[in-house]
């Protein structure tokens, strides 16, 4: 048992340190000149240099940016937990021919990877004229997150006693409004998972938006990194800083859902 426990410790530190220390490592080289990173690439800030923080956070190009990632993110979001939501209904309280064969499609599309769609996508996105324009980005990421959203939300809603529909459909309530006022409020930690992990892979999508983007007024937040980064190729130090900045939004909003997204999971695998 001990040396399971020391195994667990050295396995969780081993996470930590794979996942902090980088995080760490750009946050505190934001603070910092570029003759300090390149004397000392692994030190301390001495002296706290504020000016790069600043320089970004006044920036009209970066709220810009964090504006164009949180309105397709927001949108993205919206529509992959709303069809994700009426799809795990329809598939977890109906019965149907072909049922389970729909779930499994949905569930091969977590494997489905995005490179592969790349050239369709984009043909298809040009056809109906959604280049530089931000549904262009916001509807495929939907449609990506789907599978995800449909694999959490489907057990969690089967879980769901059939007792509390019947007792709706006794009380006059239709199928709609047993979905809509108490299957919803009851799933409200499910949703709260899915609507989690759809944001943040949205904020974090690079490939789609570069497909689609090529006026940099456009471009979400990790376009902005890469395209600031070109533009300051010798002041590595605020390119770190922006860097940073870039990753507080997503990391908030995953922190501050963390406890919800943790419920959503567990009545998942419960269901």
């Amino acid at each position: 048992m001990a040396r399971r426990n020391t195994a667990g410790y050295l396995a969780a530190f081993a996470v930590v340190g794979v996942t902090v220390v980088p995080l760490l490592f750009v946050l505190l080289g934001g603070f910092r000149t570029t003759a300090q990173i390149n004397s000392s690439p692994a030190g301390l800030p001495g002296p706290w240099v504020w000016t790069n923080y600043a320089d970004v956070a006044t920036s009209p190009v970066f709220w810009r940016l964090l504006g164009n990632s949180a309105l397709i993110a927001v949108i993205a979001t919206t529509l992959a937990v709303v069809f994700g939501a009426m799809a795990a209904f329809a598939l977890s309280r109906y019965a149907f021919r072909g049922r389970e064969a729909f779930y499994t499609l949905f569930t091969l599309g977590l494997l489905f990877p995005l490179g592969v769609a790349t050239l369709p996508l984009y043909l298809w996105l040009r056809q109906l004229g959604l280049l530089e324009n931000p549904l262009g980005v916001a509807l495929p990421e939907a449609a990506f997150s789907l599978p995800m959203t449909i694999v959490i939300l489907r057990p969690f809603m089967h879980a769901i006693p059939v007792e509390l529909e019947d007792a709706a459909l006794l009380d006059g309530a239709a199928k709609l409004g047993f979905f809509w006022r108490i299957l919803l409020p009851l799933s409200r930690p499910a949703l709260s998972t899915v609507s989690v992990l759809a944001f943040v892979s949205s904020w974090n999508f690079f490939l789609l938006p570069l497909l689609v983007f090529n006026d940099s007024s456009n471009f979400t937040l990790p376009l902005g990194v890469a395209m600031f980064q070109s533009e300051h190729t010798q002041d590595t130090a605020k390119v770190l800083a922006f860097t940073a900045l870039s990753m507080i939004p997503a990391l908030t909003f995953f922190v501050l859902a963390e406890r919800r997204m943790v419920g959503g999971l567990t009545g998942s695998v419960k269901g």
